[in-house]
């Protein structure tokens, strides 16, 4: 199976981390020395078309007058996931119950990138997959950070904490504040949908909940911006200055 993905940055890390490209759409009006030189440098095959027939190729997006023509993104396996975690580190695996928005999981694979996560985990079933907009949206990170697709969120966490890792939960309900807990052990962050948090089968398994302070109107934040404060908060206690 093959794919299109699109945006200049996405195009560009491929390029600079030699995935396998088929083909290249560009529209005439693209101006970008820099992605020219690199295209024309790596010789892999180029359409030049018109902006309009650009549009139309990729109808409602917004692609920046370039795409390439990819195989589709590669998942792992759990095992996979936690062969590849480099001696000597703590593991840390984010966890997405339901979450639906292209968007949220780009950019959680970005911030991912950042802290050095070993691993994204979504549910085979009503989740959201590996799409063009994902790609975009994570500015390369889809192709650093590896995603599992598992049949069953719950079970899964069973299985890593016999293995050893902790489950934290992000849930307003019953939890400490986020600044108050213990994320040094092998861990497993739960963060859930965008409009009903996590699923009561998923929080009997996470070990805590933590919670992150509200102050004003607003009662929930962004997926994305959550998880972000969170994997921050974990790399600090993880990596203190």
């Amino acid at each position: 199976m093959s794919q299109y993905v699109y945006g200049k940055n996405v195009v560009r890390q491929l390029i600079r981390e030699q995935k396998k490209i088929y083909e290249i759409v560009r529209s005439s009006g693209l101006h970008d020395k820099e992605l020219e030189r690199l295209i024309s440098q790596c010789g892999i095959p180029c359409k030049e078309i018109s902006r309009k027939e650009m549009d139309a190729m990729f109808r409602g997006v917004v692609h920046q007058g370039i795409a390439a023509h990819i195989e589709d993104y590669k998942t792992y396996s759990i095992e996979e996931i936690l062969a590849c975690v480099p001696q000597g580190k703590t593991p840390l695996l984010v966890m997405l119950d339901g979450l639906e928005d292209p968007h949220n999981l780009g950019a959680i694979l970005r911030t991912a990138d950042a802290v050095g996560v070993d691993g994204i985990l979504l549910a085979k079933n009503r989740s959201v997959r590996l799409t063009p907009t994902v790609a975009k949206v994570s500015t390369g990170a889809i192709d650093t950070v590896k995603v599992g697709i598992v049949h069953n969120l719950s079970q899964t966490l069973r299985n890593l904490k016999k293995s050893g890792f902790w489950v934290a939960g992000a849930d307003m309900e019953h939890s400490v504040d986020y600044r108050q807990a213990d994320y040094t052990s092998p861990l497993v962050l739960v963060i859930g949908s965008e409009g009903f948090g996590i699923s009561s089968l998923v929080k009997k398994q996470c070990d805590f909940l933590v919670r992150l302070p509200m102050a004003g109107t607003i009662t929930s934040l962004n997926a994305s911006v959550a998880c972000g404060i969170l994997l921050y908060q974990i790399y600090q206690q993880r990596h203190p200055l």
